[in-house]
């Protein structure tokens, strides 16, 4: 069980964020903000959640 609640809307698989809602795969914030590090991204990997935190127990 998650200690937060989980957005549907936001789907998420990174497990090392502190807004990930533990078993399930969403995220827990109301919105989050996606950005890039390419001047000119054209694939998905050239895209970053910007709201990703890492868990203080991570790593």
């Amino acid at each position: 069980m998650s200690e937060y609640k989980a957005n549907k809307s936001i789907g998420c698989t990174v497990q090392q964020c502190v807004h990930h809602c533990g078993n399930e795969n969403y995220c827990s914030l109301d919105s989050i903000k996606v950005g890039t590090h390419e001047t000119h991204p054209t694939m998905v990997e050239c895209t970053d959640c910007e709201s990703f935190r890492v868990k203080s127990s991570c790593c």
